[in-house]
């Protein structure tokens, strides 16, 4: 197949996807838009310096730049075992409250460990991700309870520089993902990620990013054996992401590092 069908057939299928998931929402009554802001500074590896990191600041309020309710502190360390093969470990905490009463502190906090691995491949344009995620989650609640959960995510991330065949300086790109949540201890369906965005390299430092994610949590019914949204679950959002990538490590002419989104 030719590589630009390819990755237009990816990116049309990630983006008409978000309003399938949209028609499945009669129990949820009609939300207003959503906005994540995320602040990321990262330092790749590289075939001389395996070794990389990230730390990442990120803030969503229920309305658009509105109605602040959400935010996550987190970081991890990278090892690239080869060009297109790099593991993780990363941890964070997270914290939810009503945005109507701030004052009254967080519903909850977590605290999160996670083991990702991803691999990824090229062509001449189009370029895959494929990212595996195992995380342990540590709960406290308001009422001074306590919860653990498991989790495992896959996300499957496709971008499509516009201008240049790789993503370097000076390059206007398009991104789509779609990423998948399990609950091994049940129901397994917890929640489905849909994003469709564009992106500018300004710099060998700098990316920005703009997309839409559609945010949507599961609940499963035994008497109709199927997965249904759970109610108020389903959200639309804006994203911006803004990425610092210190580079005092030499790049090769030519060579890439994928903008991938790090939450």
């Amino acid at each position: 197949m030719n590589k630009h069908l390819l990755a237009g057939a990816l990116l049309a299928a990630t983006l008409s996807a978000a309003p399938a998931a949209r028609a499945q929402t009669p129990l949820n009554p009609v939300q207003p838009w959503g906005s994540w802001a995320i602040l990321t500074a990262q330092l790749p590896g590289s075939a001389e310096h395996r070794w990389g990191g990230y730390v990442e600041l990120q803030g969503r309020s229920n309305a658009l730049a509105r109605q602040f309710f959400y935010y996550e502190l987190k970081g991890g360390v990278s090892f690239d075992i080869d060009p297109n093969f790099t593991v993780l470990v990363g941890g964070g905490r997270y914290s939810t409250s009503d945005y109507r009463a701030l004052e009254d502190g967080p519903l909850n906090t977590e605290k999160r460990l996670w083991e990702q691995l991803v691999l990824t491949q090229y062509s001449k344009r189009l370029k895959l991700e494929h990212r595996y995620r195992i995380e342990q989650r540590w709960f406290s609640f308001r009422d001074d309870s306590t919860a653990f959960r498991q989790r495992i995510r896959y996300r499957l991330n496709g971008f499509f520089p516009l201008n240049k065949k790789t993503i370097t300086t000076g390059t206007l790109f398009l991104s789509a993902y779609d990423e998948i949540f399990l609950n091994p201890s049940g129901p397994v369906f917890e929640r489905n990620r849909i994003y469709g965005g564009v992106g500018y390299q300004f710099t060998k430092h700098f990316i920005a990013q703009l997309g839409y994610v559609n945010q949507a949590n599961y609940n499963y019914t035994s008497r109709q054996g199927q997965f249904v949204l759970q109610n108020t679950a389903a959200k639309n959002n804006i994203v911006l992401a803004l990425t610092y990538k210190l580079s005092h490590r030499a790049v090769p002419p030519g060579q890439e590092r994928l903008p991938s989104q790090q939450d």
